[in-house]
């Protein structure tokens, strides 16, 4: 599937190679958190974490573009527990692939799908004086899907010639493990995001 990814993005780029090309780097931070598709009861909060990558602005025609990107992004949330806080870290690679439709001068709307790759997950468990890795997530990490799909909305808007500001809201549109465990439910993430993203004109 990546290798399908990595080629449909190859080709997109090779059929645009007379459009005007800009390249950017970006990064900003994450406010992500989870949304239960099987237990009210597992009740989370927000964690912060952060993006950063690059991207392509590719002029296609009048007012539309396309935004392709590769982001590592950090992700989770946290969770009071009889035990605890319980607290998931997960890092991802994402890969936005984005239509981004000019409004007025400076200001973008940007919507399309975007491919993310899990590289790993952390859970872990804080009573107040230690903080202990959950060895239980070791055994079910294979039920954790390695690959999904999700959406992203958002606007950009310019606050120079070669600075924009970014922000974003991203959700799964499948959820992240099999039939949830006794540790962690069904879920998918959700992320707010908000950064800045400089261009080479």
């Amino acid at each position: 599937m990546k290798k399908i990814i990595f080629l449909a993005m190859a080709l997109l780029v090779a059929a645009a190679v007379n459009a005007q090309i800009n390249f950017g780097i970006k990064g900003g931070g994450n406010l992500s958190n989870i949304i239960k598709t099987n237990d009210k009861n597992f009740n989370t909060s927000f964690k912060a974490g952060f993006n950063a990558g690059v991207l392509l602005d590719i002029h296609l025609v009048g007012p539309l573009s396309f935004q392709p990107e590769v982001l590592y992004s950090t992700k989770g949330y946290s969770a009071q527990t009889t035990y605890g806080v319980f607290d998931q870290r997960t890092n991802f690679i994402d890969a936005p692939l984005l239509a981004k439709i000019k409004l007025a001068p400076g200001f973008s709307v940007v919507v399309g799908p975007q491919i993310s790759f899990l590289l790993d997950t952390k859970n872990t468990y804080d009573n107040g004086f230690t903080t202990v890795v959950q060895q239980q997530f070791e055994n079910d990490k294979d039920k954790f899907k390695k690959s999904l799909i999700d959406g992203v909305i958002g606007f950009t808007a310019a606050a120079s010639k070669n600075i924009d500001i970014e922000f974003r809201y991203t959700l799964d549109l499948q959820q992240n493990n099999q039939d949830g465990t006794s540790q962690t439910p069904q879920y998918r993430n959700q992320v707010f995001q908000l950064g800045l993203a400089f261009k080479a004109f």
